[in-house]
C-alpha cells in the first residue's frame, strides 16, 4: 500500500488555446477539469495501474466537493481532512506547440488544529497499511515547513518508509528527518543543493549533496533528459524515447515517482519504470495520468555510465 498526503490540493483546469495571447480575449479550444496536487496525482495513476493506494487530503469549499466528487470517480481510496478555506483551483494554459502556462493558487490558510488534523489523518492510514508514504506538493498558508520532517518521523516509527515531493523550505528542512527518497526536478535540485545545474555530472554532484543532508535516495526528475537515481549502489540515468508528441508536462513528474514507488521504490527497474509512466504521461492531455495502454509509447533506457559533461537541455 502507497498512502500520498497532498496538504494543498487543487482543482486543476487545464484550458488549450491556438496561441496564448496576452491582453486579448480568446477562445478556447477545450477545457478539462482534474483533481490535482502532487501525492492526488500519484495516487491516480497508481489507481491506474491497480496499485492500492490511499490519498489523505486537505478538502474544504465548493472547490473541495468537486475535488472529492473527481477522485470518488476514479475510484481513489480517500481520508479527507475537512478545512475551514476553500481549496485552490490552478489554472494551466495548454499551446498546440506544448508550451504550458500555469497559474497556481496559494491554497487555504490553515490553523494549527487544521495541520495536526493532517498528520493525524495521514498516521492512521500508515497504521498496519502503508510500505511507502508519500508526502507530495508545496505547503498551503500556515503550514510549517517541518511538516513533512514530522510526517516522515511518524511514518518511520510505524515502519513505512518514506518519499517527498517538494521544493524550497520545506525540502530543506525535511532532509535531517532522514526520508528513503526525494524526488526533486532540476531547478528544486539546483536550490536546495545551492549549485548551478548545467550537465549530468553537476546534478549528480547537486543529489549527492541532498544524501550529504540525511536523504537515503535521490530520484531527480530532468524533463527532456529523463532522470537520475543515486542511492547507496552509486548514480544511474534513464532516457525515453517517445512514439507521440509531446502534449502536456503537467503531472509528469508526479506519474514519475508514481512509477517508481509502484516498482518497489529502489534500483533499475524502479527508475526505468519511472521514466517509462513520467514520458507516457506527457503525451496525454492536462494533467491525466498514464493507464498500462499508454505505456507502449515510450522506450525507457537505464544507463550505469553517465557522461558527466552532457549539457542538458534548457
Amino acid at each position: 500500500m502507497i498512502v500520498t498526503v497532498t496538504a494543498n490540493p487543487s482543482l486543476d483546469r487545464t484550458v488549450e488555446v491556438d496561441r496564448l495571447h496576452r491582453g486579448a480575449v480568446q477562445r478556447a479550444l477545450t477545457t478539462s477539469v482534474d483533481a490535482g496536487g502532487k501525492g492526488v496525482n500519484v495516487s491516480r495513476a497508481l489507481v491506474a495501474h491497480g496499485r492500492p493506494t490511499r490519498a489523505v487530503l486537505c478538502s474544504g469549499g465548493f472547490a473541495g466537493l468537486e475535488l472529492l466528487a473527481l477522485l470518488r470517480e476514479t475510484g481513489v481510496p480517500l481520508r479527507e481532512v475537512r478545512v475551514t478555506g476553500g481549496i485552490r483551483s490552478n489554472l494551466t494554459l495548454a499551446e498546440p506547440d506544448g508550451t504550458v502556462t500555469k497559474l497556481n493558487e496559494p491554497g487555504p490558510r490553515l490553523s494549527t488544529s487544521e495541520v495536526d488534523a493532517v498528520l493525524d489523518a495521514a498516521t492512521e492510514a500508515i497504521i498496519g497499511e502503508a510500505d511507502w508514504v508519500a508526502g507530495c506538493g508545496s505547503l498551503p498558508p500556515g503550514m510549517p515547513v517541518d511538516v513533512y520532517a514530522r510526517l516522515t518521523e511518524r511514518a518511520h516509527a510505524l515502519g513505512a518508509q518514506v518519499a517527498i515531493d517538494t521544493s524550497g523550505a520545506a525540502l530543506d528542512a525535511c532532509l535531517a528527518a532522514g526520508p528513503d527518497l526525494v524526488k526533486p526536478n532540476a531547478e528544486e535540485l539546483a536550490e536546495c543543493a545551492g549549485a548551478e545545474i548545467r550537465t549530468l555530472g553537476d546534478a549528480v554532484k547537486a543529489a549527492q549533496v541532498l544524501r550529504d543532508r540525511g536523504a537515503g535516495a535521490v530520484l531527480a526528475s530532468l524533463g527532456a533528459d529523463g532522470a537520475i537515481l543515486i542511492d547507496d549502489s552509486g548514480a544511474r540515468y534513464a532516457t525515453a524515447r517517445l512514439d507521440a508528441p509531446v502534449v502536456s508536462t503537467v503531472g509528469a513528474g508526479d506519474a514519475t515517482l508514481a512509477g517508481f514507488l509502484a516498482a518497489g521504490g529502489t534500483g533499475e527497474h524502479a527508475l526505468r519504470t519511472a521514466v517509462t509512466w513520467g514520458a507516457a504521461a506527457v503525451t496525454l492531455p492536462g494533467s491525466s495520468m498514464p493507464t498500462p495502454n499508454d505505456l507502449g509509447r515510450v522506450t525507457a533506457e537505464v544507463q550505469r555510465s553517465i557522461d558527466p559533461d552532457r549539457v542538458l537541455t534548457k
